[in-house]
């Protein structure tokens, strides 16, 4: 079998993991979580491309390359999850399996945070499990892109 790639996209914010609300977001920084991410990853013979940023257009480009260079995609939003047309509309357009992940429980959260327009094209969503939740997406993510379905 080909080795599989997976794309690990953050959005805005998440470069500030560690120092931000820790009390909801956790100690981890995103250093942290990447790390964790690319251990598990290696662990499964899985190539990552973990990326973050705060610019919508860039999220919007980067899942567009995700189509069409990678197997699977973790995406992590951020508050674009609630808001982002433009990124829903890019990941309805790739056809390859995709993981929501919020790294708190956006159901428990504030009432315009309840909503994922984002999720309406994931595979899947993880969320409430804090930093622990990435190796757990590409634990998924590798069952779903060794599974050929899932987009």
């Amino acid at each position: 079998m080909a080795a599989l790639t997976a794309f690990v996209l953050n959005g805005p914010n998440l470069n500030l993991l560690g120092t931000r609300e820790p009390d909801i977001y956790g100690n981890d920084t995103l250093g942290d979580i990447e790390a964790a991410t690319l251990k598990k990853a290696e662990a499964l013979g899985i190539t990552v491309d973990f990326r973050q940023t705060n610019g919508e257009g860039a999220l919007v480009d980067w899942v567009q390359e995700a189509g069409a260079k990678a197997d699977g995609l973790i995406l992590n939003p951020g508050a674009y999850t609630h808001t982002s047309i433009a990124l829903l509309d890019a990941l309805s357009a790739i056809a390859i399996p995709k993981i929501e992940l919020h790294l708190s429980n956006i159901h428990g959260r504030e009432e315009f945070r309840r909503d994922s327009v984002t999720a309406r094209a994931a595979t899947g969503v993880i969320m409430g499990l804090g930093g622990a939740g990435y190796p757990l997406a590409i634990e998924a993510l590798h069952a779903l892109m060794t599974r050929g379905t899932g987009a």
